[in-house]
């Protein structure tokens, strides 16, 4: 029986950092993950997201996102991988949104460069962007996209390559009173470790029915990738930045490595359940959002080509939650 100092289990983006950091300061760790690092069900598992500055008065995510993306390229320096790609950020917000001067106010009090386009510039720079209720934005150029999946099993690698223990295996949901000294897998294996860390997204609510079934919202969200005509290059980067339109609740980014533009409706669907959640866009669905880029992106003539139903989950305070079990005694 072998007892590590701390067990996370979920091998998403928290979980893999969170393992690398602690490998980092000469900790033994193993990783649980059921279905493997930066996996299709996860929330950090697709082909890409955008990482940003921009998050409106809250100034602490704009510092969290500024460390995120300085120890992204360190670790992508490090290992040789090209999983950041800088691409302009582009964020349109409707006249007079309170929160897009409260994203300026932040930007400048946090040292992010950023330019701000009235709706002149905007149609200057993009001038295949539909601008229908939209005066001016937030431009970050420093900003861009994390390759996600891979950015994710790059993460892990690092991780074992420092020491710690990847097991490919499903922990059941912990029934132990007092302190917790071990968790089970689905396969009869036992995991002793000093610490926990249950970085399972979307699955915390199945882990801990009794005090997060409620609280953690697991949502569908639908985005849509769009096949880009080889003569049409203004759905191209730099010609296109990544881009949230605030009031229409969508966000994208452009055709990077050839795999077409992204658009995602961040509208919240029904609720789900991670491991049985389809993935199947409907009709309906794929028909407005048709509509959608006719009216964002008129001079692109695109159409979805490929469309999947992701999951959004989400804390009820709409915060991080990083906690302690409110049962459990603290080991140590």
């Amino acid at each position: 029986m072998k007892t590590y100092d701390v067990a996370v289990i979920g091998a998403g983006v928290f979980g893999a950092w969170t393992a690398l950091q602690l490998a980092r300061r000469g900790k033994r760790v193993i990783l649980l993950e059921a279905y493997g690092p930066g996996h299709s069900r996860s929330s950090s598992g697709d082909e890409s997201r955008i990482i940003r500055m921009g998050y409106g008065k809250d100034e602490i995510y704009t510092r969290w996102s500024q460390r995120s993306l300085a120890q992204w390229k360190e670790l992508f320096a490090r290992i040789v991988c090209r999983c950041f790609m800088r691409q302009a950020f582009c964020g349109l917000p409707v006249p007079m949104m309170r929160g897009s001067r409260k994203t300026r106010t932040t930007l400048r009090k946090c040292g992010v460069p950023f330019e701000e386009l009235d709706s002149t510039g905007l149609r200057a720079c993009f001038p295949q962007i539909g601008l229908d209720g939209i005066h001016d934005g937030v431009l970050e150029p420093h900003s861009g996209v994390i390759v996600a999946r891979r950015a994710v099993a790059a993460t892990v690698a690092e991780a074992i390559r420092l020491g710690v223990t990847y097991a490919h295996a499903l922990v059941e949901s912990p029934k132990n009173k007092g302190t917790l000294q071990s968790v089970k897998t689905n396969n009869g294996e036992e995991i002793f470790a000093g610490h926990f860390v249950f970085a399972c997204g979307a699955w915390l609510g199945k882990l801990f029915p009794e005090i997060l079934k409620q609280r953690i919202l697991s949502r569908g969200k639908k985005f849509f990738i769009l096949d880009c005509h080889p003569e049409i290059h203004v759905s191209r980067p730099p010609a296109l930045p990544t881009f949230l339109f605030q009031n229409d609740e969508s966000y994208g980014m452009p055709d990077i490595e050839n795999r077409g533009l992204k658009i995602a409706l961040d509208a919240h669907g029904a609720a789900v359940d991670p491991d049985t959640q389809s993935r199947v866009v409907s009709e309906k669905s794929a028909q407005q959002m048709r509509e959608y880029v006719a009216r964002r992106f008129p001079a692109l003539g695109m159409r979805p080509s490929r469309k999947r139903e992701s999951v959004n989950t989400k804390y009820l305070e709409r915060r991080f939650l990083i906690d302690r079990h409110p049962k459990w005694k603290i080991c140590g």
